[in-house]
Order: structure tokens, then C-alpha cells, then sequence
């Protein structure tokens, strides 16, 4: 009679780990935030973005992209696309290699950025 009672107790809590798993909100919310930013979706104003880059970008990068501090970016959009280069912006890169210029600029301001620049190869 024992081991019925344990086993259904164990069943019972087995059961109630498994809906918690699927049903404790926010869980959608904290997966979402591992993935990092989500790009807005926005058209491409190449003057707008050629002017933010000259106000936030080209004291590391230089004054043509060319590099400095930072990497040129004259060909970035050959290797990273306009997802990856907004997901950079915003966040920047660790070790302090690069600044998050999220909260400095607006979401639509990196986005039509890293279009900018995903069209440079």
C-alpha cells in the first residue's frame, strides 16, 4: 500500500512540474531577451544613417569607416547582415571592445544604421 501512495505522490508531482514548465508566465518574455534585440523594420535613409554614423560612429572607426580603435566598417555588410549589425549596435560587444549605443539611439535610428552599413561590401 506503501509504494502505491509514493508512487502517485511521485506521478502527482511529476505532473505538476510538468504544467509549471509550460505555464509560468514570463518564461516566453526571458527566452525572448537571451536572443537578444529584435530589429524594427524600417526604410532605409541613407543620408539620416550617414549622419549618425558621423556622430556616433567614426570617432573608433574613422572618418571614412576606415578603422581606428574600432574595425573599419567600409565592407561590414559582406560579412555580418543588417540583423547581426543591429544586434551589435544595440548591445555593443563585451569586454568593452564596443559600446551598447542602445538608450542613445532610437531602435529605428540603429536599424536604418545597420541597414546602412549592411550595404557596404
Amino acid at each position: 500500500m506503501k509504494k502505491w501512495i509514493m508512487s502517485g505522490l511521485f506521478f502527482f508531482a511529476c505532473a505538476f512540474a510538468l504544467v509549471l514548465m509550460f505555464t509560468v508566465p514570463g518564461r516566453e518574455q526571458e527566452m525572448a531577451e537571451e536572443a537578444g534585440p529584435t530589429m524594427p523594420e524600417v526604410t532605409l535613409d541613407a543620408a539620416s544613417a550617414e549622419e549618425k554614423a558621423k556622430g556616433s560612429c567614426i570617432s573608433c572607426h574613422g572618418n571614412q569607416l576606415e578603422g581606428g580603435v574600432g574595425p573599419s566598417l567600409q565592407k561590414v555588410g559582406a560579412e555580418l547582415n543588417a540583423e547581426q549589425l543591429y544586434k551589435t549596435i544595440s548591445k555593443g560587444k563585451g569586454g568593452g571592445k564596443m559600446p551598447a549605443f542602445e538608450g542613445q539611439l532610437s531602435d529605428e535610428e540603429i536599424a536604418n544604421l545597420a541597414l546602412w552599413l549592411s550595404e557596404k561590401k
